[in-house]
């Protein structure tokens, strides 16, 4: 976690904190994870839709999802893209990611979860101001935001569904 909070305050976005931090377990240059996972930053795009930390986790379940052990086939073989049976599998392993995201934190939403998401008397919300470029990393914006720990819950649930998949024995804790 302290790799994945350190890349968010060196400057990258949430979701390439997240997925930078298991770029090596995934074989995975950490400047191509950076770029692959650049655009889901600021929820989606900066858009404050999903949670990009969270998006971060996702795209690292697409890389983990879709070996032998999430199909039966011949020992490691990996099932190309589309397969029915591993895009279920993938469905399935994200659903129990935003679960536990969305447990955790209260929602799965970039502007829920800082606060933009004020509901008028009449119980609508307004839309969200969409605005491309990102804010200045100081000091202040480290304080107002929960980013930093938004990273690092999503690293913490992603390491738990890797040691309950990889470890028999922690399935029963």
């Amino acid at each position: 976690m302290a790799r994945a909070t350190a890349l968010f305050k060196e400057g990258h976005n949430c979701a390439q904190s997240v997925a930078m931090t298991f770029a090596d377990l995934y074989g995975i240059d950490s400047q191509l994870m950076a770029r692959l996972s650049a655009s889901f930053g600021g929820g989606i795009g900066r858009m404050r839709e999903t949670c990009g930390a969270a998006c971060g986790m996702f795209l690292l379940a697409g890389l983990e999802v879709g070996d032998a052990e999430d199909r039966p086939q011949s020992a490691g073989e990996c099932a190309p893209y589309p397969d029915a049976l591993v895009k279920k599998k993938n469905y399935e392993v994200v659903q129990q990611l935003a679960q536990s995201f969305r447990q955790q934190a209260g929602s799965l939403l970039c502007r829920e979860l800082l606060g933009l998401a004020h509901a008028r008397p009449d119980g609508s919300v307004p839309p969200v101001q969409v605005v491309a470029t990102p804010e200045a990393r100081t000091e202040g914006y480290y304080k107002r935001r929960p980013c930093v720990e938004m990273v690092a819950m999503a690293v913490r649930i992603y390491m738990q569904y890797l040691q309950q998949k990889y470890d028999p024995a922690s399935r029963n804790v």
